[in-house]
């Protein structure tokens, strides 16, 4: 009895402890479970947080690398526009620098050379009817035979020549507007621009291998050269027949004064001998030899007349500048067989510049035509117009032209005025 009381509280009491310990660990779970919890919320906010942030950062990549590339292909495009100017520009300098090149040595290149513009239209006529014809006989445009549209043959045919067709019109346009336009000196850029032409449809016909024959192209480019040498020989011919006539004109000038100063001399010299008659008829002896000595005088002024008409080389040579038009570092100089020299600088000073010539030298020569050539080639290299040789206008001043003529004029240098009033242009500089 006693023993099984006692198992029965022993029991008891440990039932008591195990509950007790069971409850412990129950409280102790919950609290490493809500410290487990916790810790976790913590690391999913900063996982999140940090997502988050990854998320805006490449966000912002996006956009950067976005701008990034907009600005490179704006790049790439201005480097592109750059780089065709800049090519544009280098084949015009070319152009520019051969032009130049040919101005300083005063000639045009000819590709053809033939006597005169007549010539050259001859040949330009044969020309174009040797182009008419190629492209008459399908010699113009080469393109591909096994073409077929829908495994037909015809209406590949057909398709293939209607669009040579339409390629050669596009090329002949632009062959046809080089022709128009030209000018002798933008020879080499129209026919490069040709070429680019017959590239460019080559490029476009390539599927159907519709290109411009060498044999059409070659003619037309032939048709642009002899184009030029044309229009250069022209107006060559036009230049040398408006000085021509100028030379005229100005020898008719001189011959009218010649004829008029003829006529007043002879009608003086009749009337001083039928003066010196009637002084002869009363024997005024003092009389008669004052009127003999006047008539030598006019005899001696008609025999220089009848001496400037028959030598065609006399007559004055003039050094003259004009500061408003062409200014300080520029004088002409010039011929004239005019009794009356300033009559030709009168004339030059008319409506063609807008201030009047100043006059530094009237040089009287036997020789006047050898004396300018001598002054010309004194100064060949400052001359302004390299090209047109009969263009009289030098960059120098009135004091080299000075120096020259002591050399070559010697004592016909009578007087020599070597700065200029310009008058009209110092007027109009204070008004």
């Amino acid at each position: 009895m006693q023993l099984r009381e006692w198992i029965t509280r022993t029991q008891g009491r440990d039932a008591v402890q195990v509950q007790e310990a069971l409850h412990q660990a129950r409280e102790e779970a919950t609290a490493v479970r809500a410290a487990a919890d916790a810790e976790a919320d913590q690391i999913r906010r900063q996982a999140r947080d940090e997502v988050k942030q990854q998320r805006e950062e490449a966000k912002t990549a996006g956009k950067e690398a976005a701008q990034a590339r907009k600005e490179a292909e704006k790049i790439r495009n201005e480097t592109y526009k750059a780089s065709s100017r800049l090519a544009e520009l280098q084949a015009q300098v070319v152009t520019t620098d051969e032009t130049v090149m040919l101005q300083q040595v005063g000639i045009y290149a000819y590709r053809h050379q033939l006597e005169d513009a007549i010539a050259y239209r001859t040949r330009l006529d044969s020309l174009q009817a040797d182009i008419k014809n190629l492209a008459r006989t399908d010699q113009a445009v080469l393109a591909a035979q096994d073409w077929t549209v829908n495994g037909s043959v015809r209406a590949g045919r057909k398709m293939v020549r209607d669009f040579s067709k339409l390629m050669l019109r596009a090329y002949n346009a632009e062959a046809d507007y080089a022709v128009r336009t030209m000018k002798p000196h933008r020879l080499t850029s129209l026919v490069d621009r040709l070429y680019k032409s017959r590239e460019t449809i080559a490029k476009l016909g390539a599927t159907m291998n519709i290109r411009i024959s060498d044999a059409y192209h070659d003619a037309r480019v032939r048709e642009l050269q002899l184009t030029a040498d044309f229009l250069q020989k022209k107006e060559e011919e036009r230049e040398a027949q408006r000085e021509i006539r100028a030379r005229e004109r100005e020898e008719a000038a001189a011959q009218r004064e010649l004829d008029r100063e003829r006529e007043k001399l002879q009608k003086e010299q009749r009337h001083y001998q039928a003066a010196l008659e009637r002084l002869r008829a009363r024997g005024d002896a003092d009389a008669v030899a004052e009127m003999e000595a006047k008539l030598e005088e006019i005899e001696q002024a008609l025999s220089s007349v009848e001496a400037r008409a028959a030598n065609i080389r006399a007559g004055y040579v003039y050094v003259i500048s004009n500061i408003g038009a062409f200014g300080e570092r520029m004088v002409k100089i010039g011929m004239t067989r005019r009794l009356e020299p300033l009559e030709r600088v009168y004339e030059l000073s008319g409506a063609a510049v807008p201030f009047r010539f100043d006059v530094h030298a009237l040089i009287f020569s036997k020789d006047a035509v050898g004396l300018e050539s001598q002054l010309h080639q004194e100064f060949a290299e400052h001359r302004v117009n390299r090209v047109n040789a009969r263009k009289e206008f030098f960059r120098v001043t009135p004091a080299q032209v000075r120096e020259a003529l002591q050399r070559h004029a010697g004592q016909h240098l009578v007087e020599f005025a070597e700065e200029p009033q310009a008058l009209e242009w110092r007027a109009s500089q204070a008004s």
